[in-house]
């Protein structure tokens, strides 16, 4: 799933003695009451540390929680390990035709497709309003942070982990272009200043902004979202999405000052691996600003256990939050923007049992379930501040995500056409990044966008 937010499988098989029947299946004991979600429950595999949770800790915390509550719960663990696209494809298919799992987890980036294919409700039509509501659990999370599991305003489902985009910067390498310690620019022009400082130390890339079809993902989610919030724009606003628009050719003309200017190093952008060697390259000194998700900081140089580790991380590696194009010009007229990713778990419509579902999906996004999840798998951002404030209060990076980041960011349209869009753009900064003028790239784009979603129509262009 996207942006490295973790997920969990299990079964859960209850009697419940006071709350009528449970669950959509049956385990031969009579009612059941189903978690799924894409993982391998193995040591070392995928997510191997949300599957531990489930057993070590959701497991017989929850069965305690009910049992105080005269409610007899028998739970079962069952671990699946396909790719996310075949979860996605299972899991649509058990909603559609009322089987599955009562409680399910989604990426953020598919709530959107399967509320409008109706495989999903809203929780006030599941639960009842007045019980969603009461869940205290909503206070402690900011509103950019409840819509990764909610469309057109309506909450689907609770969000379980997010992230934050950021400007990574050495400061070793700041020094030496006689940059501050605690740079945080207010502009583009700020950055690009900041990069041309850096060109003058020797072998150094001074800025690594993610462009090209190489780079996937990343190069739309690190490098074109984050860009186009500072200029005030969304990728889908007002029912269209965003095409060959004046804010657009922005993103366009700054992919091209940076590359056009070589502070950017434009042929890392066409290697099959140019993402991993731009991690390298940042842990060995050689890039001087790299705009990442927090992930790049707990897991890429995480001197302990990180794919490039970085012994001087801690004193080395500053971040500062993400400038928009001029102050006051990005979404929200915010001064700083930034991207998030991330997902939840929304209960099964068809679920015999959504009172007790719903007991779980508050229990799984307790205080205390995820300071379980974070003592068996490392500091992460949960979607509850509250938590965060106190599991994250060693580690400064990650608080500043928390803190600052969070309240300010943005999030992907959840929407079925967001794949083939989000390939429109990444060819788009391919284009100006091997030399193609900003118009022709932004044409280029439109047309592309069009076909994409089907039809002009659907499109936003000036």
């Amino acid at each position: 799933m996207a942006s490295n937010w973790r997920v969990f499988a299990a079964v859960v098989s209850a009697s419940a003695l006071l709350m009528g029947t449970a669950g959509c299946g049956d385990d031969g004991d009579g009612q059941s009451l189903t978690i799924t979600a894409n993982a391998i429950n193995s040591a070392g595999g995928k997510n191997a540390a949300e599957a531990k949770w489930i057993e070590d800790w959701v497991i017989p915390n929850f069965v305690e929680q009910q049992k105080a509550k005269g409610v007899t719960v028998k739970v079962k663990f069952q671990a699946t390990g396909v790719p996310d696209e075949d979860y996605k494809s299972r899991i649509a298919k058990d909603l559609k035709t009322g089987t599955g799992a009562d409680v399910v987890s989604l990426d953020g980036i598919w709530v959107g497709e399967f509320a409008e294919g109706e495989q999903i409700r809203p929780l006030d039509e599941l639960v009842g309003a007045d019980k969603v509501q009461a869940w205290d659990g909503w206070q402690h999370m900011p509103e950019t942070v409840r819509q990764l599991t909610s469309y057109n305003g309506v909450q689907y489902g609770i969000p379980q982990e997010t992230d934050g985009r950021v400007l990574f910067f050495n400061r070793k390498l700041f020094a030496q272009a006689g940059l501050p310690a605690d740079w945080q620019p207010t502009s583009w022009d700020q950055v690009l200043e900041a990069g041309r400082k850096l060109k003058t130390v020797p072998g150094v890339t001074p800025v690594q902004l993610n462009a090209g079809t190489s780079f996937g993902e990343a190069t739309t989610t690190q490098g074109v979202l984050p860009l186009l919030a500072g200029t005030g724009s969304t990728l889908f606003e007002g029912g269209k999405w965003v095409g060959n628009t004046a804010k657009f050719r922005r993103v366009l003309d700054f992919y091209r000052t940076v590359y056009s200017e070589r502070l950017g190093d434009a042929e890392l952008q066409q290697d099959a691996k140019g993402r991993e060697k731009s991690f390298e390259k940042f842990a060995k000194g050689q890039v001087g600003i790299l705009l990442e998700g927090d992930y790049f900081w707990r897991g890429v140089l995480n001197p302990t256990g990180g794919s490039f580790p970085m012994a001087e991380r801690d004193t080395q590696v500053g971040w500062a939050r993400i400038p928009a194009a001029t102050p006051g010009a990005g979404v929200r007229q915010q001064d700083f923007v930034s991207m998030s990713g991330g997902g939840g778990r929304v209960i099964n419509p068809k679920s015999k049992n959504v009172g007790l579902a719903w007991e779980l999906l508050q229990f799984m996004n307790s205080p205390e379930a995820f300071k379980g999840l974070l003592a068996g798998g490392g500091p992460r951002i949960t979607a509850r501040q509250d938590v965060n404030a106190e599991a994250l209060g060693g580690d400064p990076m990650l608080t500043f995500v928390s803190e600052q980041v969070l309240p300010i960011t943005s999030l992907r349209p959840a929407l079925p056409e967001y794949t083939k869009v989000s390939k429109a753009l990444q060819q788009a900064t391919l284009d100006v990044v091997t030399g193609t003028g900003t118009a022709d790239a932004a044409a280029a784009y439109g047309k592309a966008v069009e076909e994409a979603v089907g039809g002009k129509e659907k499109v936003a262009g000036d």
